[in-house]
């Protein structure tokens, strides 16, 4: 493996963290709460995998220009920025998230998972869609 393969394995990551996140809904609305903790802490182990192999791959090559053009230009670069805010706070709403958990403090739990899933699902979903954009489109 290379270098140059690590978009592809940051993407897989993504698309498996956000089947992780709704797996781990289900299985809380289920009432199976050990399953959807080994689930939830898969999807932070997932997640930091990704955000480790991401920065290595930025460190390597650095930045990479969108070549789209017209529409598809304004379409990557309005989800690329609602998804890079927002993954900026993906890790401090997941480690509060996990910690009141960790505490039992579940209504508080329960509070703050209610804004992390949908911000962390939103930043997994686009973050390859940001992927295939950029590597798997041919503009």
């Amino acid at each position: 493996m290379t270098y140059t393969d690590l978009p592809a394995v940051n993407a897989s990551l993504n698309a498996l963290a956000a089947c992780l996140l709704v797996i781990g809904w289900f299985l809380i609305r289920a009432g199976k709460w050990r399953a959807h903790r080994n689930v939830m802490i898969s999807a932070v182990t997932v997640s930091a995998l990704f955000l480790v192999s991401y920065l290595v791959y930025h460190y390597q090559v650095g930045s990479v220009r969108f070549t789209g053009q017209g529409a598809a230009r304004t379409v990557y670069f309005t989800i690329l920025i609602s998804h890079t805010i927002l993954a900026a706070a993906v890790p401090i709403l997941a480690i509060i998230t996990l910690y009141q958990a960790a505490r039992g403090r579940f209504e508080k739990h329960r509070r703050i998972a209610r804004w992390t899933l949908p911000i962390w699902l939103y930043v997994s979903v686009t973050g390859v869609v940001v992927y295939w954009m950029l590597y798997q489109m041919s503009w």
